[in-house]
């Protein structure tokens, strides 16, 4: 199949650590400057890009003599801390060298959980087109725990993605696409199914001392660009010019191709970036419901609730089973819901009196099925 990857005028390019570090897996200001060529190419082509960079850890060990990455947060977090400012000062020197400008973004995923939140940043990242310069995103590392942070920047490339509605995501990588355990390079996925049934069968991480990353982190990102209905690109990140090659239509790397399902705007923030504050068990008729005739989740179909959450927030849906069938915004607390689960509107309007709002505990446009 062709790839038409020219017609993309909104791109994010993820650089890995090991993009930026030279073959001993010391930080590399050489391999950052090919890296700057290669993006700013993109940039003089009239692309609006994004770059999401890796390499501030490494950077930080650099300084500290680190040979091993550190094992507890604090001390990837000082390590960070330390890079985070170097990393974006060899990018500057780098860009304005050459005309152009760049702008740190530090995001965590609180940050997008909160829909506010995320359309503010929306904003700033439109500014930044419009004025020309040159977002650079980071995971902000120095504040990030294990329930803030997004564990590796494949994932937090396609948030990124999201976030600025681009057409095309890049991961450079230390391999030039997914690979087969015969060796075999796979050129394109075309379905969710392929992955789950072929793909994650031949999964051969390395770890390395600087990153987190890995293909079972890139699958695990295209996943989720599928479902948002955005391209992902995996290509390797030491070949030379392989960004031009890629747009250029070239067979390079591995494509994963955007499901046909396309979801709203809000529907995709409900999906992707809404922080999950509880979970729903449902019961076969109301997962009947909601999957094979499109309805909204009434009291009467919900059988178990967890977790802690007010009316608006996020909640997961699963079925008798534990199957997860999807995410939606719940229009009572975990109180009521508790009180008036299994039961008929007219009982649950009973139960609740001036509280009740609605028969719907989760209103169908409110609604977000992976099935």
């Amino acid at each position: 199949m062709p790839r038409n990857l020219d017609s993309c005028q909104r791109i994010v390019i993820k650089a890995g650590t090991t993009t930026l570090t030279s073959r001993d897996g010391n930080f590399s200001i050489r391999a950052l400057e090919k890296l700057g060529h290669q993006v700013l190419s993109v940039v003089q082509s009239k692309k609006e890009t994004v770059l999401v960079s890796s390499g501030a850890i490494a950077r930080g060990m650099e300084v500290c003599g680190f040979k091993h990455r550190p094992k507890k947060m604090s001390g990837l977090q000082a390590c960070a801390a330390i890079g985070q400012g170097k990393l974006m000062h060899d990018y500057e020197r780098f860009f304005s060298k050459r005309g152009r400008h760049t702008a740190q973004l530090l995001l965590t995923r609180d940050g997008l959980e909160h829909r506010d939140r995320f359309l503010k940043a929306r904003h700033t990242f439109e500014e930044l087109f419009t004025t020309g310069i040159l977002p650079i995103v980071n995971e902000n590392d120095t504040v990030a725990t294990d329930e803030i942070k997004f564990g590796d920047n494949d994932v937090l490339s396609v948030q990124v993605a999201h976030l600025v509605r681009a057409d095309l995501v890049i991961l450079m990588s230390d391999v030039d696409g997914f690979h087969l355990k015969d060796g075999t390079r796979i050129r394109e996925v075309a379905s969710e199914e392929e992955i789950d049934q072929e793909l994650v069968r031949h999964l051969r991480d390395k770890v390395k001392a600087q990153n987190v990353g890995g293909m079972k982190a890139k699958l695990e990102a295209a996943r989720i660009a599928m479902r948002l209905g955005i391209p992902l690109l995996i290509v390797d990140g030491k070949q030379k010019e392989v960004i031009a090659d890629a747009l250029s239509g070239k067979d390079v790397g591995t494509i994963f191709l955007p499901g046909k399902n396309a979801r709203n705007e809000r529907k995709k923030w409900i999906a992707f970036s809404a922080a999950r504050k509880g979970r729903i068990t449902i019961d076969a008729g109301a997962s009947q419901a909601l999957c094979r005739h499109h309805r909204s989740l009434l009291a009467s179909g919900v059988s178990r609730v967890q977790g802690i959450f007010t009316r608006g927030q996020v909640v997961e849906i699963e079925d008798a089973q534990g199957k997860v069938l999807g995410r939606g915004i719940v229009r009572y607390n975990y109180q009521e819901l508790t009180s008036i689960m299994g039961k008929k509107s007219a009982d649950a309007q009973i139960v609740l009196g001036d509280k009740f709002q609605s028969a719907e505990i989760i209103h169908r446009n409110d609604l977000v099925l992976w099935a």
